[in-house]
């Protein structure tokens, strides 16, 4: 049980949870957080180490009863789980959508840490939905925002200004997390420069460790072989993009 000390509104549909207790994990990695009397979901470490936290949207009855909590109060964490990023090279192209910025926060600072230059394409549906831009800028981090509306940066998906970028640089690897269309049209962009992609798949997941099944994906477990996949993974995703698991294990379309 890991007891809130933070509890911060980033933007109107997404939080941040930082706990008391220290976690330790690679970028990208994720915990299953647990909502007593709840539900039980994966999440994001947004935050690793020393004042550990999570970044999660307000989608469901879980992450509702987990944005009415408030600081003192307790949750369940177990974890960390998974594949994290993996940082190849001195130039990279951080690519997220929505929330997806939760996995790549820590990556960018993790990376730019190390001496890399990175560039950061943050898509969003508006403005005041853009999530850790401040905090990918100060961690060296050069931005590059676009919004469905238009209200910041380029007017259209984080992929068309990926591609602008990918035209006019040369980097070494893309990362990407985001709704799976959208890492689909980065995989595509990323064979036609030639250059390797490391990409963050979401899924539904409930056990996170490779047993119930609910997170397979073209006999993959999202949870357990992934969540970050190479390029020659995705490849061979059949079904990535078009169909996933719901709760009752049907597959249907994304």
């Amino acid at each position: 049980m890991f007891t809130i000390a933070e509890h911060t509104q980033e933007t109107p549909s997404i939080k941040t949870i930082r706990f008391k207790e220290t976690l330790s994990a690679t970028p990208a990695q994720f915990v299953m957080v647990w909502v007593p009397g709840v539900d039980e979901f994966p999440m994001s470490a947004s935050y690793t180490g020393h004042g550990f936290g999570i970044t999660y949207q307000i989608l469901g009855d879980g992450t509702r009863a987990l944005a009415s909590k408030e600081v003192g109060d307790r949750i369940g964490i177990r974890g960390p789980y998974g594949n994290g990023f993996v940082l190849h090279g001195s130039r990279v192209l951080v690519v997220a959508g929505g929330a997806g910025m939760a996995a790549l926060g820590p990556f960018i600072e993790e990376a730019a840490a190390k001496g890399a230059a990175v560039d950061v394409v943050i898509g969003a549906r508006t403005a005041e939905e853009i999530l850790f831009e401040k905090r990918s800028m100060l961690a060296g981090g050069r931005i590059h925002i676009s919004t469905d509306d238009g209200t910041k940066g380029l007017k259209g998906f984080a992929t068309e200004l990926a591609s602008s970028l990918l035209d006019k640089e040369r980097y070494d690897c893309m990362y990407a997390c985001g709704p799976e269309r959208m890492i689909v049209g980065l995989l595509k962009l990323a064979t036609e420069k030639g250059i390797p992609i490391q990409a963050s798949l979401e899924r539904l997941m409930k056990c996170g460790i490779g047993i119930c099944d609910s997170c397979a994906l073209d006999g993959k477990h999202v949870c357990k072989d992934g969540p970050v996949f190479s390029e020659t993974d995705l490849r061979a995703m059949a079904e990535l993009g078009k169909t996933k698991l719901d709760h009752a294990g049907r597959k249907v379309p994304i």
